[in-house]
This record gives C-alpha cells, sequence and structure tokens, in this order.
C-alpha cells in the first residue's frame, strides 16, 4: 500500500511544490507505480505537429517524483539524480500516459523506469528510466 493517497498526495503538492502541482492527474497510486495523464494542450507542440521532447521529459520526472513519494512519505527534498529518456516513436497529439514502476528502493536512492504512451495507443512512444536521491529524514521536515 502507498504511503500516500491521490489526495495526501495532491495537498502535499499544493502546499509545497505548487510548480509540480496539477501538472498532470494521478490515476493510480501505489507503493510500486504510479500511472498519470497529461492532457493534450497544443502548446505542447513542436514544429511538425508531434508533442515535445521536454513535455515528454517532465511528465516522465514528475511520475517518478511521485512514485518516490508513495514509496517514502511527503519527502519535500528528493530530487532527481539521472534521467535517461529514448525517444521510440512519434507521440500523437493527443494525451498522454505514462506507466511508472518502482526497480530499487534503497536508503538513499530510488530507481524506476517509465514507459510514455499516447493515449488509445498500445504501443509505447518514449521509455525513461530515472534514479531519486532520498535525503536524510530530518525532524519537523515535510
Amino acid at each position: 500500500m502507498s504511503r500516500l493517497t491521490i489526495a495526501e498526495l495532491d495537498r502535499f503538492l499544493a502546499e509545497h511544490f505548487p510548480q509540480a502541482h496539477g501538472f498532470g492527474v494521478v490515476e493510480a497510486l501505489e507503493v510500486d507505480r504510479v500511472r498519470m495523464r497529461l492532457p493534450f494542450d497544443p502548446r505542447q507542440l513542436r514544429p511538425g505537429g508531434t508533442i515535445s521532447g521536454p513535455t515528454l521529459m517532465t511528465l516522465a520526472d514528475t511520475a517518478m517524483y511521485f512514485l518516490v513519494l508513495a514509496n517514502v512519505g511527503p519527502v519535500a527534498l528528493a530530487v532527481t539524480t539521472s534521467l535517461n529518456m529514448t525517444f521510440l516513436r512519434r507521440p500523437a497529439p493527443r494525451d498522454l500516459v505514462a506507466e511508472c514502476r518502482r526497480l530499487k528502493l534503497g536508503k538513499r536512492l530510488a530507481v524506476g523506469d517509465v514507459l510514455l504512451y499516447s493515449d488509445g495507443d498500445p504501443e509505447p512512444v518514449a521509455h525513461a528510466v530515472a534514479t531519486y536521491a532520498i535525503p536524510p529524514a530530518t525532524p519537523g521536515a515535510p
């Protein structure tokens, strides 16, 4: 079971990290996986009519951050230490779906991978592997 519910995650983000709050919708949150949806917006498009790489990378990183929070609780200072993205095919101009899963959770590092899909298409458009640093517990810190 996740350490945070979706509602608790939303409240935490609104209070401690409003920039991430609202970037995508968490559809499922478990200790070993997170599913997110990023609604399509024409501003995400790059020349050629495809969703931009920075949009894909942001969704992958956000999904991984939420997965870390689902595992360790509300730790605001967990940070990305690496994010490797492989673009597999051109994403369609529609909602993006991220499927993030935990690969390893240690005391200081969490590793996961994210498959990104154009909504309704079973073939992934990108794959990311991310590592997050987990800070030591600080009394009274979120």
